[in-house]
């Protein structure tokens, strides 16, 4: 692969994350800030929503993992290769800490930033994230295209799984499944404090779904 095709790459990730992070979190914010004008099933909309369209914008040429343990996931699953996963990381990474950054600049005096707060004992978040992430990583293994999440079919089953999800377990674990999107507004709020349940059971989530995966996989017609 040519530089210019990585960098390509790498930048469609550092903006698609930067959308996911500003348009997700942003909507936490924002319906604080308005005494719960978007509600908790808008901000699921905008989750999915994003995914959706972050897919439509880059899938053909990042794949658009969006997300530190997709492609860790991938990686596992012997989808991606190795030399490009800390590149990746790295990508999602800084517009992860740009999106945060930005919604700290527009809303100063929020405390959390939209951070992932459990709502109830921290075991209890740590398995809902390792379930939901197992199941978001089983759904975009079934639709993608090699390491690429591409296509009108990607498109509406992953981001339909992460509205459902985000639905139904946000108000307990925040249904981050994404260490990028938790890490950075938890960063920048200075709200650290359960950061490491949403590093380790997304992880472990996404890799599990890999290794069961094959045993899944539709068998190719002859």
């Amino acid at each position: 692969m040519s530089s210019a095709g990585a960098t390509r790459k790498y930048l469609c990730e550092v903006i698609g994350t930067y959308g996911l992070v500003f348009c997700g979190t942003g909507a936490i914010v924002i319906n604080e800030q308005t005494g719960g004008a978007i509600g908790h099933i808008g901000v699921a909309i905008t989750f999915g929503a994003i995914v959706l369209a972050m897919i439509y914008a880059f899938g053909e040429v990042s794949g658009a993992h969006l997300n530190p343990v997709v492609t860790l996931g991938f990686l596992a699953a012997g989808r991606f290769p190795a030399r490009q996963v800390v590149p990746y990381i790295g990508a999602q990474l800084i517009g992860a800490f740009l999106a945060s950054g930005t919604v700290k600049l527009l809303f100063p005096d929020n405390l959390g930033l939209g951070a992932t707060i459990p709502a109830g004992p921290a075991m209890q978040s740590f398995v809902l994230e390792v379930i939901l992430t197992f199941f978001l990583m089983i759904v975009i293994l079934q639709v993608a295209h090699g390491s690429k999440e591409v296509g009108v079919l990607a498109g509406i089953a992953i981001g339909s799984t992460v509205l459902l999800e985000a639905m139904f377990a946000g108000p307990i674990c925040g249904a981050s499944m994404n260490p990028a999107r938790s890490l950075a507004p938890a960063v920048v709020s200075g709200n650290m404090g359960v950061v490491w349940i949403y590093l380790l059971a997304p992880a472990l989530g996404a890799v599990g779904a890999a290794f069961i995966w094959p045993l899944l996989r539709p068998v190719p017609r002859s």
